[in-house]
């Protein structure tokens, strides 16, 4: 039976063809349920205006109906929460370049 962990694995080997880094560490997909057969997939994109659009979420559907109990990806693409840099995993940010934010204060929104 296949579980989150697989479906995440397996979208950690899904690129933005322009950042060298997997949609799992830019922080790009914010929830996977799997339902029976069928895999629901939450998620957005680094800009409303993504070149990568339709690219993305097609690779995506290929991996995840790759493994073993999945019939049916489904793919929701939202804007809220708008996806910013702070969401990139430490990996992510390592690969990138990008030093690490520091902690906010408490009772401080973090920045970037």
């Amino acid at each position: 039976m296949t579980t989150t962990e697989d479906v995440f694995n397996e979208l950690r080997q899904v690129f933005d063809p322009e950042i060298p880094v997997n949609i799992i560490d830019l922080g790009l997909v914010y929830d996977v349920k799997i339902d029976g057969k069928t895999c629901n997939i939450r998620m957005t994109l680094t800009s409303q205006a993504c070149p990568e659009a339709r690219t993305i979420p097609e690779v995506m559907k290929r991996r995840v109906l790759d493994l073993d109990g999945v019939d049916d990806c489904e793919i929701d693409i939202v804007w809220e929460p708008q996806w910013t840099p702070q969401l990139i995993s430490a990996e992510g940010r390592k690969v990138l370049g990008i030093e690490d934010p520091a902690p906010a204060a408490e009772g401080e929104a973090p920045t970037a």
